[in-house]
């Protein structure tokens, strides 16, 4: 037996139940993991919810990231082995798969090597953050070394990581929260300056930044009516790039009268990491910040997977810099 987490109805984190199944053999394509380190993300709170972009198959299974060890390889699998180190880059469908769990199935196109020196516990914060914003800040070509890009709810995974990569390429970000507390520990996460928007005017703070330029590119995991305010902050000719929902009012294109000059899009790593030859291009880039020591993955807090409800509790009180990760305790074995 081995333990997973599923639940079967909508709702909180009081859903999520770790339960004994039977240990299957991995099938076609397909990779066992003995799981070491799991890395949570805003999206599988928003599945649990029935807010996401599609639903839960019950029980539904779910979680994106982990880190851990390869235990079996079905039939087809040349790209792994038994005993590789490996993690889990977001590329399925978490009602067909997922990483909450001891022991799990997944599709072996998800599994990347993982280096030997570096802990369980960061390689799990690393994939869904890192690909996230490697693609519009990396991989487009609209970020140059000297441009302004401002970077939205940037006390998150992909916040910490955009602004790493921002930094990397010689780009100058301008990081946004909504209150003072987290200021000081995003300045010395490396933001260039820091905007505290329920206390100052977005776009006039951007103004004087940048000294009336406006931003190259604007990283935003929020949506709804804000993204009018972000346009306004944007350089002529630069970007708006939208990846998240986090508020679930209707999003507004900006207005192509007010801003004729603005590309705006949306996006999700997905893009990448459903391409393999694009993937394996953010796997490079990725492997090489962290290996030259650019990119530092951030770990809030660590929970147990027992505790799997309290570390979705302690995600939605929003007070975290940086990633929350669930270890996973092998004092049993798989029967």
């Amino acid at each position: 037996m081995t333990k997973l987490v599923q639940f079967d109805r909508l709702g909180g984190p009081e859903v999520l139940t770790l339960r004994d199944v039977e240990v299957r053999s991995p099938g076609a394509e397909e990779v066992r993991i003995r799981v070491d380190a799991i890395g949570l993300n805003r999206a599988e709170i928003m599945y649990r919810e029935g807010a996401y972009f599609y639903q839960p198959v019950f029980p539904s299974t779910l979680g994106y990231e982990a880190a851990g060890v390869v235990e079996a390889v079905g039939e087809g699998v040349d790209s792994v082995a038994a005993g590789d180190l490996v993690a889990v880059v977001p590329s399925f469908l978490q009602s067909e798969y997922g990483t909450y769990g001891d022991h799990v199935i997944l599709p072996a196109s998800a599994v990347v090597a993982r280096p030997a020196n570096v802990a369980a516990t960061t390689v799990a914060a690393m994939w869904m953050a890192y690909i996230t914003a490697y693609g519009p800040l990396a991989e487009s070509g609209r970020v140059r070394p000297g441009d302004y890009v401002l970077i939205t709810a940037a006390s998150s995974s992909v916040g910490l990581a955009a602004i790493q990569i921002a930094r990397h390429i010689g780009a100058i970000p301008i990081a946004t929260t909504r209150g003072p507390g987290k200021k000081h520990r995003l300045l010395d996460a490396g933001a260039a300056d820091v905007v505290v928007t329920d206390d100052e005017d977005l776009p006039a703070r951007i103004q004087q930044i940048t000294g009336g330029q406006g931003v190259r590119l604007a990283f935003d995991p929020i949506a709804g009516p804000g993204v009018e305010t972000l346009a306004q902050a944007i350089a002529p000719g630069g970007h708006l790039v939208v990846y998240g929902a986090l508020d679930p009012r209707i999003t507004p294109l900006p207005n192509a009268q007010s801003f004729p000059a603005l590309n705006s899009s949306t996006y999700t790593l997905f893009e990448i990491t459903s391409d393999p030859e694009r993937l394996r291009r953010a796997v490079a880039f990725v492997n090489a910040g962290l290996a030259s020591g650019s990119f530092t993955p951030v770990v809030d807090k660590t929970f147990d997977l027992s505790d799997i409800a309290g570390a979705h509790r302690y995600m939605e009180a929003n007070g975290q810099v940086g990633k929350i990760v669930v270890t996973v305790n092998h004092d049993d074995t798989p029967s």
